[in-house]
This record gives structure tokens, C-alpha cells and sequence, in this order.
């Protein structure tokens, strides 16, 4: 007798091919980003406040302060993950930042106003954000295969986005009534479920390597030897990742010249804290809705029909496309919808895409040289597109100029998507092992 589908089984199946024995594997991941995403974007928009209470025409300096910081957390990250089994370390790592979150609400209570508190809060987030959104996705690598990821992560995705709709919408309805320190709250308690869903998937996933033989068979229950720039080391000798840390930097100049247009026009258009962070957090609202559309309804379609090379390469066309309108007919809606594209298609199609690069990697690689790409690599990319468009300010280019080096940059980085996506094809057949050199 054929045993039914599950509601939950039936219910995920609408828009995602499922097993009957990834159903609950799947479900907690969805939950899990759905959770963790929802507290990223309560402080996103806390995160973005801080520039501007730091100063609009300083923000060269808050990207250098991130990538300095960033640069000495990814070893450190790497050396607890030679200490530290990773079980532990999992959990661990989100236990430490509800810690940070409880020492900044208080700090913010005493000195709400603080340019250098502001500073300081602008450099944990935006350090702490990308660690958060790396761990996650490592995760999910070793727990799907390759081909489990083509089917899966476009969903699992969706979670994410779904969270970041009702971040915002908690920041809307609540920065009013219990201010930018009380979020820090409400986010604290967003990262305690988190916990509780590691240890609930990390169950799942040896009950997974145990029934299909088509998820990875790694385990957790050890330690990744190594130094503390092990991570580094692996990402040098390896082709494969080299094209990846490519990819994240020209992806990350292309953001950075967006959100500095973004936020010289909204610190300009609102005079207070709340207003802002309510003004950041409604264009978050439209992003993240249009993200799980796409994600839910459209991503895991592509993915299947015309591969990952097509989607890792859609991003830089679209933004081509976008940095050539503003400069032949620039206006505020223009940039600030050419932004809304820059994210949604960014959030929506390349960092899915690009996740699942990752599933024909070992373990070291994943937890490592990932960390590296997605943290140091990401933060120098902020850092040197943030003072190129500086130095571009003032030598006196202005807009024009910074779409001129927009589509140059989008040129560069379409030429690396077609050469990742390619190497990933030759790889996705091979063991985990091979593709690390």
C-alpha cells in the first residue's frame, strides 16, 4: 500500500519537487531562514539609521572599519572551527551575537544619540549580518547535494524572503512605540528560535544521511583542523573558488554604488531616526515581496530549465541595463527602482544561484574558504568600490561617472558568471573532494 503524502508534504510540493524523506529537512530550512531573516531585517534598517546618524558623507570610513573588523573575524571563525566541534559551533555562534544584541540595547538606552555608538553599531551588524547569512548557506550545503540543491534552494530561499517581508513590517508597526533600542529585543528573540531550529536540522540531517543516499554524507560530530587562515589558503589554491571570491566582489560593487545613492537620498528626504529606519524598512518591504514571488514561483523553473550558468548570469545583464538608463535619463524614481532590481535580483537569483556552487565543495571548503568569500571578500568589496566612488566624487565625475564604472563593472562580472557557471558543470558530477583543487 502506497503510504500518502504528509499535508506538509503535499503543501511544499505545490511549488517544489520534494521526497517524502527531505519533507522535514526542507521544512526546517524554510523555517530557519524565514526566522533568521525576519530578525537580520529588524536590524537592517537599525543598521542603516546608524550611517546616517554617523554621517551620510563618512561612509567610506564605516566601510573601511567594517572590512578591518571583518578581515580579523574571518580567522578567528576559522580557528573556532579547528576547536570546536561543529555541532557546537553552529549553535555557538548564534549565542554570542544574542549576547552582543543585550550589551548594545543597553548601551543604546544610555546613550541613544552617540555618533560613535552609532559607529559601533553600524560595524557589528555589518560584520555579524554576513556571518549570519554564510553560516546558513554552508549549512544547507552540507546537509543537500547538488542535485537536491537545484530543486531545493530556490524554496528554501523563498523562507528568507518571506522572513525579510515581516522584518520590516515589525519595524514598521514597532519603532514607534519602543524605538530603535527596543528592535534589538525583538531581534535577540528572533535568534533564540534560531538555536533551537540548528539543533532541530542538524537531527534531521544525519537522519537524512542515513535514508538517501543522495544527501551529503558529512558529518558534524568533529572538529576542521587547521590554522586560523586555513580558509584563505584554500580559497588560493583553488581555480574554482578564486572565480567564486570574483563573482562576490564585482556583485558587491555593483550594490555599493546603489545603496550610496539610496542613502544620500533618504538621509536628505527624512529629518528623524524613526522616519528613516520606517523609510528604509517600506523599500526592504518591497524588495523582500517581489524576492519571494520570484523565489516561490519562478527561480526553481529557471534553475531546471536553463541551468545555473543562466541564472548567475542574469544579475550582470540586468544591471548593465540599469546603470545605462540612470546615465542616459537619470531621476529619483529611476534610482531608486534601478536599487529595488539591484537587491531583488541580487537576493532573488544570484545569491541562490550561487549557494548552490557550493554543494560540490568539501567541508573544509565550505566552512572555510566560504567563510572568506563571503565575509573578507564581500567587505573589501564594499571597502574598495566605497572609496573608488569617493575618489570619483571628488575628482568630480558624479552620477555619470558612477554608471560608467556600474557598467564596466557589470561587463566584468557577467564574463566570471559564464566561466563559474561552467567549471560548476564540470564539477557537479565528481565527488566532493575533487573539487577542491
Amino acid at each position: 500500500m502506497v503510504q500518502k503524502p504528509s499535508p506538509l508534504a503535499r503543501l511544499i510540493g505545490l511549488t517544489v519537487a520534494v521526497e517524502p524523506q527531505e519533507v522535514k529537512a526542507v521544512a526546517l530550512a524554510f523555517l530557519f531562514n524565514f526566522v533568521l531573516l525576519g530578525s537580520y531585517y529588524i536590524l537592517r534598517p537599525v543598521r542603516d539609521t546608524m550611517a546616517t546618524v554617523f554621517g551620510v558623507q563618512a561612509l567610506q570610513s564605516l566601510f573601511t572599519g567594517t572590512f578591518v573588523i571583518t578581515l580579523v573575524c574571518a580567522p578567528v571563525f576559522a580557528w573556532c572551527a579547528s576547536k570546536m566541534k561543529l555541532a557546537r559551533l553552529l549553535p555557538g555562534v548564534f549565542w554570542f551575537l544574542l549576547i552582543n544584541l543585550l550589551v548594545f540595547y543597553a548601551l543604546f538606552r544610555l546613550a541613544p544619540q552617540n555618533r560613535w555608538l552609532a559607529a559601533a553599531f553600524f560595524w557589528w551588524f555589518s560584520v555579524i549580518n554576513l556571518f549570519l547569512i554564510s553560516i546558513f548557506w554552508t549549512f544547507m550545503a552540507d546537509v543537500f547535494s547538488s542535485a537536491q540543491a537545484t530543486r531545493l534552494f530556490a524554496f528554501i530561499a523563498a523562507g528568507g524572503s518571506t522572513g525579510a517581508i515581516a522584518g520590516p513590517l515589525i519595524t514598521r508597526a514597532l519603532a514607534g512605540s519602543i524605538g530603535v533600542s527596543g528592535l534589538l529585543l525583538v531581534a535577540g528573540a528572533g535568534f533564540l528560535c534560531v538555536i533551537l531550529l540548528i539543533h532541530a536540522l542538524m537531527r534531521e540531517k544525519e537522519k537524512l544521511r542515513a535514508l538517501d543516499k543522495e544527501a551529503q554524507q558529512t558529518t558534524l560530530d568533529h572538529n576542521l583542523p587547521g590554522n586560523p587562515l586555513r580558509g584563505f589558503a584554500l580559497l588560493l589554491k583553488s581555480s574554482f573558488l578564486l572565480n567564486q571570491a570574483a563573482f562576490m566582489l564585482l556583485m558587491t560593487w555593483i550594490a555599493t554604488i546603489f545603496y550610496f545613492l539610496q542613502t544620500d537620498l533618504i538621509a536628505k528626504t527624512f529629518p528623524g531616526m524613526e522616519s528613516r529606519a520606517i523609510a528604509f524598512a517600506d523599500v526592504d518591504l518591497f524588495v523582500n515581496i517581489c524576492s519571494a514571488v520570484i523565489l516561490i514561483f519562478g527561480l526553481g523553473r529557471v534553475l531546471q530549465r536553463f541551468g545555473v550558468t543562466a541564472s548567475l548570469l542574469l544579475t550582470p545583464l540586468l544591471m548593465a541595463g540599469a546603470c545605462l538608463a540612470i546615465a542616459l535619463a537619470p531621476s529619483f524614481f529611476l534610482i531608486q527602482a534601478a536599487r529595488a532590481t539591484q537587491r531583488i535580483s541580487q537576493y532573488a537569483v544570484a545569491r541562490p544561484s550561487r549557494e548552490i556552487l557550493f554543494t560540490v565543495v568539501d567541508q573544509q571548503s565550505k566552512y572555510k574558504a566560504k567563510n572568506v568569500i563571503d565575509t573578507a571578500v564581500y567587505r573589501f568589496g564594499d571597502l574598495s568600490s566605497a572609496w573608488i566612488l569617493a575618489g570619483m566624487r571628488a575628482a568630480g565625475f558624479g552620477l555619470l561617472g558612477a554608471m560608467g564604472f556600474g557598467i564596466a563593472v557589470s561587463a566584468m562580472w557577467g564574463a566570471v558568471a559564464v566561466a563559474l557557471g561552467r567549471r560548476y558543470q564540470t564539477l557537479g558530477g565528481k565527488p566532493a573532494s575533487a573539487a577542491a583543487g
